[in-house]
């Protein structure tokens, strides 16, 4: 295990996602209920799917593709999602 890896992917992911649209779905999902234990559980497992789908493409295209150019292709592409975002309606 490769702990600056995991501390430095652990602070990137858990800061990318306060305020995250993820979090305010979480929000009004608890809100509307009082089973907040299936509300986490949920919540848990359906970031942890996302993000093994995530690992796993990403390691297949590290694979493939050069991992410093997929830099200068995965920041303007997550910049333009955000403007589509944003725009859309």
């Amino acid at each position: 295990m490769d702990w600056k890896i995991f501390a430095a992917t652990f602070t990137t992911i858990f800061v990318a996602e306060i305020g995250d649209k993820t979090q305010f779905a979480a929000f009004a999902a608890a809100s509307q209920t009082k089973a907040t234990l299936s509300v986490l559980l949920a919540t848990v497992l359906a970031l942890s799917f996302a993000g093994t789908l995530g690992v796993l493409v990403g390691s297949l295209l590290g694979n493939i593709f050069d991992p410093a150019k997929m830099r200068y292709v995965s920041g303007p592409l997550f910049v333009l999602m955000g403007l589509w975002i944003l725009f859309r309606g």
